[in-house]
């Protein structure tokens, strides 16, 4: 789709009587739209553990009239808008946003409200997309709009850590639903003017390195697990990455040991590589299974040759999550509606790469995209985490013109 066809779609969507109620419901609804996002917030969503975020989800698109209102099979929140030209039965647009947060169950606190922000562990990431999601489910069934074609509404689990986009992966891999949805709009975090095209990949390993163990002054040259893996991370840090495309990796936790006295029987590290091209991550993926087999082939030679005993030396290396690289393609109707949106709405949106519950439709080549929910925040993965929800209103503009060009497109 040309920019022009592009611009006029929007426009004519814009100019309708309908979508200017539904502007209006946005602005004078942001203390319901509020209540909503300070209510999900406040609901426990550690990975593996959003069930009670899901069914409250799940009640609330009951509540705005949805249709078919299930939890999935794989604890998915799901309800639809009818198109008035098609059945639920078409092929159809997703939006969605995650359910999960990065935080245990005991590091949750509800959020506090200080002149006009929200603060607390996930109220930017990503109960201000849950917030959108039902916001945009309102407006349509208060202003009465029908899309062209049916809106799928979907509240997914695991987008973070190690969740591996499960939500995602159930919903285009699994699910009867999978053949179906020819276009995604994924709504995470705050923000108006961003849209991420590019799908950052990434695989996650844990490493565990297990030895004999001992006592730190009897059996002191025994290998010890904690320094062979810091061995291993030492020569991964000696590996050269590539300036472009960006390529990383990172140590996000380490474990092991008993006592301070005591030589560990084993030892663990849990790592994040990512890249935004596959074949580096390939190469990358290489580099680490090498430099932690040969730190601890280099522990056993030295203890061979002292007469030691390295039967229980052992390193396993485990990829515990991956997410696949890819990029919308610049020409596709999906990005074409969204820039015509931003230029009615006098954004200037700026393009760029990360890892999201749009990875899985891309890497199928399924056109998706991720854009915020409004407003803005920081502290994002902390517990100091913020949301300020001025501003909000346009963002919701923006989804909606979306939405309505992407399903009047597919009719």
């Amino acid at each position: 789709m040309d920019s022009s066809a592009a611009f006029q779609t929007v426009t004519r969507f814009a100019s309708q009587t309908a979508v200017h109620r539904a502007f209006q419901w946005f602005h004078l609804q942001e203390p319901r739209i509020r209540a909503w996002h300070q209510a999900v917030a406040a609901i426990p969503a550690p990975p593996f553990g959003e069930a009670a975020r899901a069914h409250w989800m799940a009640e609330r698109f009951h509540e705005l009239g949805l249709q078919s209102v299930e939890l999935d099979a794989c604890g998915n929140a799901l309800g639809w808008i009818r198109g008035s030209n098609s059945s639920l039965a078409a092929g159809c647009t997703l939006l969605s946003a995650h359910l999960d947060t990065v935080f245990s169950a005991g590091d949750f606190f509800p959020p506090l409200e200080k002149d006009g922000r929200l603060q607390g562990p996930g109220v930017s990431d990503n109960s201000a997309g849950l917030a959108a999601l039902l916001a945009i489910a309102a407006c349509l069934q208060q202003s009465d709009i029908h899309p062209a074609s049916p809106l799928l509404f979907v509240a997914n689990v695991g987008e973070e850590g190690e969740g591996n986009l499960r939500g995602m992966r159930h919903l285009f891999h699994t699910s009867s639903l999978q053949d179906r949805i020819r276009s995604a709009i994924v709504l995470d975090g705050a923000g108006t003017e961003s849209i991420v095209t590019q799908a950052i990949g990434s695989r996650r390993f844990s490493v565990t390195i297990t030895g004999p163990g001992g006592h730190s002054w009897a059996e002191a040259d025994r290998p010890n697990p904690i320094l062979m893996l810091a061995r291993g991370l030492s020569l991964l840090e000696e590996f050269a990455l590539p300036p472009a495309p960006r390529t990383t990796w990172s140590v996000g936790r380490m474990e092991g040991g008993a006592s301070v006295n005591a030589i560990p029987q084993s030892a663990n590290a849990k790592l994040d590589t990512r890249s935004v091209d596959a074949g580096q991550l390939d190469a990358l993926e290489a580099a680490l299974r090498q430099s932690f087999l040969s730190a601890v082939e280099e522990r056993v030679q030295r203890a061979t040759a002292a007469d030691i005993d390295c039967d229980a030396v052992r390193c396993q290396i485990e990829c515990i999550g991956e997410r696949p690289a890819a990029t919308i393609a610049d020409d596709t109707s999906l990005l074409a509606l969204l820039r015509a949106v931003d230029r009615h709405l006098g954004l200037r949106s700026s393009l760029r790469a990360a890892s999201t519950d749009a990875n899985i439709p891309l890497a199928l080549g399924i056109p998706a995209i991720s854009i915020g929910g409004g407003g803005s925040g920081g502290g994002v993965h902390t517990l100091q985490e913020w949301f300020d929800p001025a501003g909000r209103e346009l963002a919701l503009r923006r989804i909606l013109l979306l939405a309505l060009a992407v399903a009047g497109e597919m009719a």
